[in-house]
């Protein structure tokens, strides 16, 4: 898997020109990449999550485009329209800002839930039916979308059905203080985002995409990730458990991560790594354990660090 390692570490090394500090989110950033994975990022406002998607997009030379989610936002602004054609004497379907390969839906849950849902299909099947006829969306193709898990006023919620299509869910957070310090330094004059050249193909991602599905996973692997995903549908502080997407997402975030780090096979500490921001926002947490402080993260950490491997150790699952 070295092609792979070598083609995410020059993404990885280009995106830290603007992305200071934060190299695990930048990781799990092309996690998803290579499992064509779609991200909810929710954070609080100023901590670089949209130059996060644009640095990915400048670096790959994908086409990006950003909409930003309002209530009065329709469906057909996002898929795109039919448009009479006076001269052919027919419709003619102009597409919409999803036609690319990173979309950025910035503050997604400002966006009504019927303005929601026109993402559903694009998400999970990478294609789009508009007036009866389906369109084909370009590849790669990726949702990053963002909200401010502060602010609830004038929002909607996303619905379980949505918030289980986002593969991972991120947050930035807060640089340390040298890390400000050097944003500091480098935002002096001109923001790096404005000079970052791609570095890669998008099209090389594609069949990288297909070489990550060869990665080894154990059955003792298979089991851990299975046992996690179970814990989590008898939780009783739980209303709602992992879906069997959720189970798919880490088996094949997994094979991504270790094919990113070099490895022909992923072992249990890949899962563990990747088990947060898979697992807890598709959990649905009971509000008596809300009122006691109990949040789906912290659930997610205990059923991970409660989950037992199995009758063979990690070194043998690696083997």
């Amino acid at each position: 898997m070295t092609s792979i390692s070598s083609y995410t570490s020059t993404l990885s090394h280009n995106i830290k020109k603007v992305i200071i500090g934060k190299d695990d989110i930048i990781e799990l950033l092309l996690v998803s990449l290579l499992c064509e994975g779609h991200i909810l990022l929710e954070d609080v406002p100023g901590v670089g999550k949209t130059m996060l998607a644009r640095a990915l997009a400048a670096s790959i030379g994908g086409v990006f485009r950003r909409v930003q989610c309002t209530p009065d936002l329709l469906p057909n602004d996002i898929t795109g329209v039919s448009v009479f054609n006076q001269q052919t004497s027919s419709f003619e379907f102009r597409p919409g800002p999803l036609f690319v390969n990173i979309l950025l839906a910035d503050e997604i849950n400002r966006a009504t839930p019927r303005t929601q849902s026109a993402l559903l299909e694009a998400m999970q099947e990478q294609q789009v039916t508009v007036d009866g006829i389906t369109y084909r969306l370009p590849r790669p193709f990726i949702v990053m979308a963002t909200q401010n898990p502060i602010e609830y006023e004038g929002t909607f919620p996303l619905p379980e059905a949505q918030l289980d299509r986002f593969m991972m869910r991120l947050s930035v957070g807060y640089p340390s203080t040298d890390e400000e310090r050097l944003i500091l330094k480098t935002l002096q004059r001109e923001h790096p985002i404005n000079t970052l050249g791609k570095v890669v193909e998008a099209d090389d991602i594609v069949p990288f995409q297909k070489q990550v599905w060869e990665v080894n996973v154990d059955e003792t692997v298979q089991e851990y990730i299975l046992k996690m995903v179970a814990l989590t549908r008898a939780h009783t502080e739980l209303t709602l458990g992992a879906s069997p997407r959720a189970s798919l997402a880490l088996f094949k975030a997994g094979q991504a991560l270790a094919a990113l780090r070099g490895r022909d096979h992923v072992i249990p500490d890949d899962i563990k790594y990747l088990a947060e921001p898979i697992l807890a926002h598709r959990l649905m947490v009971r509000p008596e354990a809300e009122l006691k402080g109990r949040s789906d993260k912290v659930i997610v950490r205990e059923i991970v660090a409660s989950t037992p491997l199995g009758l063979r150790t990690a070194q043998e699952a690696a083997r």
